[in-house]
């Protein structure tokens, strides 16, 4: 079942006002004091721009919804089909110890957040076990924005600073955002330029987080970054977002033969996410496919969405069904490995 929202004081200190949208924290005894005066809330999208956000279109054409919604009453009664029945099947695959799920991309810019946030939705969503998205990008990233967060509180360098071993979920939920679609967000900083995350950090906030989380989606800075290929390479499974273009094919295959030098096998536990950015692709799928999937890594096709293309918060109910059905088989796919591949 979800967690429930845990209402919240300071540490340590007095209760604080926060907006609505913002959990307080309700410190257990030992839980430590804060070091550092408690940090305000703060939205994620400045209130002077979210009217220029307009209306949010959806994925599909009005007669492509038209089409499917006869599909569907035609085939009212009808059993799921065998591949909807597995996709389910590893969406909700039991795991012992948490599960990092890494992504990443060779440069920005080709949907590596937007896939991020798809693929920690949909876990949010068929897995009972809690869920965590977090935010592990140098830059000022936008994982609270597209996963629909009002606003962001805590960030990873200063949870990183209060974790102890002996804190319980009930203590760390108070310091994550929660999602309106249910699961947790932990953001790399609060939309403010200033030190960038560092690998000691993202250790310390990875490795202190996934025991209390079922599954963890990292949205990881762009590769060579140092703080991404710590992730990529103590991840359990791996997903590279590319760009359906030549040069984007290309570089990525030269990072697949780069993780083929890690310690420890990585490839087999590593899916390409081939982003379309246009709703024209001159590239072959096909020949795209089969050219990165030389290197034994899986491929998913994620394809051209209006409503992604338009940015701002992801509504689940607009997304094509193009691409509901592709997030679900990458995210499927991605908990598959981080299960049964290491």
């Amino acid at each position: 079942m979800p967690l429930p929202e845990v209402p919240a004081s300071v540490p340590g200190g007095n209760v604080t006002s926060a907006p609505d949208t913002a959990p307080v924290v309700r410190p257990r005894p030992g839980t430590p004091s804060l070091p550092f005066p408690a940090p305000e809330s703060v939205p994620t999208v400045d209130p002077r721009l979210t009217q220029a956000l307009g209306k949010p279109v959806h994925g599909d054409s009005v007669a492509r919804r038209t089409g499917q919604s006869i599909r569907r009453m035609s085939l009212s009664g009808t059993k799921e089909s065998p591949e909807e029945t597995r996709l389910a099947r590893e969406l909700q695959l039991p795991v012992s110890t948490g599960r990092v799920v890494a992504v990443t991309s060779i440069r920005g810019g080709v949907g590596k957040t937007t896939t991020a946030a798809l693929v920690a939705r949909t876990l949010q969503r068929f897995r009972q076990d809690p869920v965590l998205a977090l935010e592990a990008d140098a830059a000022l990233g936008t994982l609270a924005v597209r996963l629909g967060a009002q606003s962001v509180r805590w960030s990873c360098a200063e949870l990183a600073r209060i974790l102890t071993p002996s804190m319980h979920l009930m203590d760390i939920s108070g310091y994550l955002v929660p999602l309106p679609d249910g699961g947790w967000l932990l953001p790399a900083s609060q939309g403010r330029v200033g030190p960038p995350l560092d690998v000691p950090t993202y250790r310390t906030v990875t490795l202190a987080l996934r025991r209390h989380f079922a599954v963890t989606v990292v949205d990881c800075e762009t590769l060579p970054g140092e703080v991404a290929r710590t992730a990529m390479d103590t991840a359990h499974a791996r997903i590279v977002v590319a760009p359906m273009t030549a040069e984007g094919v290309g570089g990525t295959r030269v990072v697949l033969d780069w993780l083929a030098g890690l310690p420890h096998s990585a490839l087999p536990s590593t899916i390409v996410a081939l982003t379309s950015g246009a709703p024209d692709q001159h590239l072959d799928l096909r020949t795209a496919t089969a050219h990165l999937r030389e290197t034994g890594v899986g491929v998913v096709h994620l394809p051209y969405d209006r409503h992604l293309a338009g940015g701002g918060p992801i509504h689940t109910d607009l997304l094509a069904s193009a691409t509901r059905d592709a997030t679900a088989r990458l995210a499927a796919e991605a908990v598959q490995r981080a299960v049964h591949v290491r």
